[in-house]
């Protein structure tokens, strides 16, 4: 038990301390931005990222992933910030816990592996697009001090690490943050800093109950968002999960993950927070600056109120071209530039999958719209090459006698090519089809069973089934009507 804890916990000391004040400090910005666009008070998204953090890393299933209050669950929010106020976002958020809970219990989060691999770099790349353009505004409209803060931040961030010795004893991007802010201090130079972006709030958070009416209309009120909200902040967490899975090449718990996001949200919700979920672009900050364990969630979540609370007047001097700086850094980090490379070898429907993904997503700024549309691509584009791969061959072992053997799969996209494969206008006293190389998936594929039974012995011919196997036969028998003549004349009806 001790030694399992030390190495979730204490075995990275110096990594996770670090990379846990990078991320601290590069959530301060974010934090109060997603409460702007949430139309909160700065601090409902501050008290969420410390929360969030802190709980996740003791109760998530990923170690060095990075929860806290995110861009994709603000934006949800805003209308019913708008038409209700605060104290039902924080109604809200705690029933989006509940619901991620149960989603744990029920193993939802092994739906996974539907999502595909060309699903997954098309989320990745638009995530980076997203990530690189939520800078922009920072960097539209400026004096040349920001470009030129900006790109001494990210030679900074790319050079550091190459420095003989001291290059390796501190993450680049701390190194940058740190540099920065001090050059920002001494020459009193007009660039917006933190500061700038909203009030840091001066006390802790402390526990608080929703004061709404508990009643079904505010039920009512509450769900539509609360399920929106659970499905994106699962969504974002289990597809961050498998990418920090990959950077770190460990596995993760994704079904305690989607517990661990729901209890994060209960506490959140009782601390005055906006929901949250897992942040991509936090946690490849976290791993790139070294974080692999338990402690780095736990030291981002806690260094995050300690900064705003207590060292406001410091923070608040940190130029956010320094944060720009960083984050441009994860963009580029985080885009699978080897999937351009890859456009010219992979197949076409894989490309359009990946490439499909990447448009909506950033078209929508709906991560869930994005990956939606990708794994209903994927879905369509296997269905077509399954269903692609049937072959009915015909062979005449004697007069009046016919055998059709089939070769794949019959469900619903393939069913009609099953069908087509049948000679009706061939006079044959006996016709056998030979399905010990065929497996039935659905009721469409049985029901063409049924109509290429039923064309052959209006034709007079004796048809004989043979070789079903077990899971096929289950299914013919219980939905196949050939047998039966009065369903047979109402399955016919009109053909």
């Amino acid at each position: 038990m001790y030694e399992k804890m030390k190495l979730s916990w204490f075995s990275n000391l110096k990594g996770d301390t670090l990379a846990g004040i990078v991320v601290a400090l590069a959530l301060i910005p974010e934090a109060i931005a997603f409460s702007i666009i949430a139309g909160v008070d700065p601090k409902v998204g501050l008290y969420a990222s410390f929360s969030m953090a802190v709980i996740i890393a003791f109760a998530g299933g990923r170690s060095g992933m990075i929860s806290a209050a995110t861009g994709a669950m603000a934006l949800l929010m805003v209308t019913l910030v708008k038409e209700h106020g605060l104290q039902y976002l924080l109604a809200a958020t705690l029933l989006t816990g509940v619901f991620q809970i149960l989603a744990g219990y029920l193993r939802l989060a092994d739906l996974m592996r539907f999502v595909s691999r060309s699903v997954v770099t098309g989320f990745v790349n638009a995530l980076a697009i997203l990530i690189f353009m939520a800078q922009l505004p920072e960097l539209t409209d400026v004096t040349w001090h920001v470009y030129a803060m900006t790109a001494a931040g990210l030679a900074i961030i790319y050079g550091f690490p190459r420095v003989p010795v001291v290059g390796k004893l501190l993450p680049s991007p701390l190194v940058c943050i740190l540099v920065l802010t001090v050059v920002y201090m001494i020459t009193g130079m007009e660039i917006r800093s933190v500061g700038d972006m909203g009030e840091l709030p001066d006390t802790l958070p402390v526990f608080l109950w929703p004061e709404v009416p508990l009643n079904l209309e505010t039920l009512m009120i509450i769900l539509p968002y609360s399920l929106m909200l659970t499905v994106v902040g699962l969504l974002e967490s289990m597809m961050t999960a498998t990418i920090v899975d990959d950077l770190t090449d460990t596995p993760s718990d994704k079904n305690r993950e989607c517990k661990g996001q729901g209890l994060a949200n209960l506490g959140t919700g009782l601390l005055g927070g906006m929901a949250g979920c897992a942040m991509i672009g936090q946690s490849v900050i976290n791993i790139k600056s070294g974080g692999r364990r338990r402690l780095s969630t736990l030291i981002a979540g806690v260094m995050l109120l300690m900064m705003v609370v207590f060292l406001s007047d410091w923070v608040s001097q940190i130029p956010m071209a320094a944060l720009v700086a960083v984050m441009i850094m994860v963009s580029i980090g985080t885009f699978s530039w080897e999937s351009i490379r890859d456009l010219r070898k992979h197949p076409l429907s894989s490309n359009i999958v990946m490439l499909s993904t990447v448009a909506v997503t950033v078209g929508t700024h709906n991560l869930a719209i994005g990956v939606f549309v990708g794994v209903l691509l994927a879905a369509l584009f296997f269905a077509n090459k399954v269903g692609n791969i049937l072959y009915v061959g015909a062979e005449q072992p004697d007069e009046g006698h016919r055998v059709y053997k089939v070769v794949g799969q019959v469900f619903f996209a393939s069913s009609e090519r099953f069908g087509d494969a049948f000679d009706f206008k061939e006079t044959v006293e006996k016709v056998t089809i030979d399905l010990s190389r065929a497996h039935f998936w659905d009721i469409t594929a049985v029901q063409t069973l049924d109509r290429v039974v039923i064309k052959f012995r209006r034709e007079g011919s004796e048809v004989e089934l043979i070789g079903l196997n077990e899971a096929s036969a289950t299914i013919v028998d219980r939905y196949a009507v050939h047998d039966d003549p009065a369903a047979v004349e109402k399955l016919m009806g009109g053909h």
